[in-house]
């Protein structure tokens, strides 16, 4: 049975576009208030007037940078007055071999796929904590948006992979020291999905992606919305700590 978000509040990384602006959608179809957060301010105006703006808290944010997603984190608080779900939704796939690599890129990707991540986590769990604690769901969610790349290295993905792989291993060492007080931890794991991720890649980069899934029906940003939404809207009985979402067609 789903239930609702009614009373509770959600904070959503990465929400100017593709799974963070659909799960935006999403949840607030379910009743949660919204702080949506990415760099593009423009952005998430739009969005928080297709949503309803006195519903959505918009803020601009690096989250890269320890003090603006912590700052992102104490804004929602101080607007609504809690905090009931994280989602770690910003990230950036920055493929290619490893031999002489844009080191930058690797960079960029340790930043902002596991740094930021860490970052937005450590500041909003003392408010998810307090969530759990109280009506009117007495359960809080953390839902970090991996890739089926933190689950299977691939040749041309090895600094993607291991900042996925890391992500993955943070959420279960995670989860298993905050289950018992009622604050549930999700991996959620797409494989392809028609979103801006592959925007950044290096023209010969996006040449062996589009060989590779040229044919395929990838998924859109909705399909993981979709499963985000119904982690985070279980009965406080239920944790669902995987989720595992691919094509029909990928084979991995």
């Amino acid at each position: 049975m789903t239930e609702r978000l009614d009373g509770t509040v959600a904070l959503i990384t990465g929400a100017s576009s593709g799974i963070g602006e659909a799960t935006a959608v999403a949840l607030a179809g379910h009743g949660a208030r919204l702080a949506v957060a990415a760099r593009r301010r423009d952005r998430l105006e739009a969005l928080a007037e297709r949503i309803g703006g006195d519903q959505v808290l918009v803020l601009e944010t690096d989250v890269t940078d320890e003090a603006q997603a912590r700052a992102m984190v104490e804004a929602t608080v101080a607007r609504f007055g809690r905090l009931d779900t994280l989602v770690n939704n910003a990230g950036v796939m920055l493929l290619g071999p490893i031999v002489d690599a844009p080191v930058e890129e690797w960079r960029r990707m340790v930043e902002l796929n596991l740094l930021g991540l860490l970052y937005c986590t450590h500041a909003a769990l003392p408010h998810l904590l307090a969530a759990a604690d109280t009506d009117p769901r007495r359960v809080a969610d953390i839902v970090n948006v991996s890739s089926v790349a933190g689950r299977f290295a691939r040749e041309g993905s090895g600094v993607y992979n291991a900042t996925k792989f890391g992500v993955g291993a943070f959420s279960e060492s995670l989860r298993q020291e905050v289950t018992r007080r009622h604050l549930r931890v999700t991996l959620v794991e797409p494989g392809a999905v028609a979103t801006e991720l592959t925007s950044h890649l290096r023209p010969e980069v996006l040449e062996g992606m589009a060989a590779m899934f040229g044919s395929t029906e990838i998924l859109l940003a909705e399909d993981i919305a979709e499963s985000i939404a119904f982690t985070v809207t279980r009965p406080r009985r239920m944790a669902v700590n995987e989720v595992l979402v691919r094509p029909t067609e990928q084979e991995r």
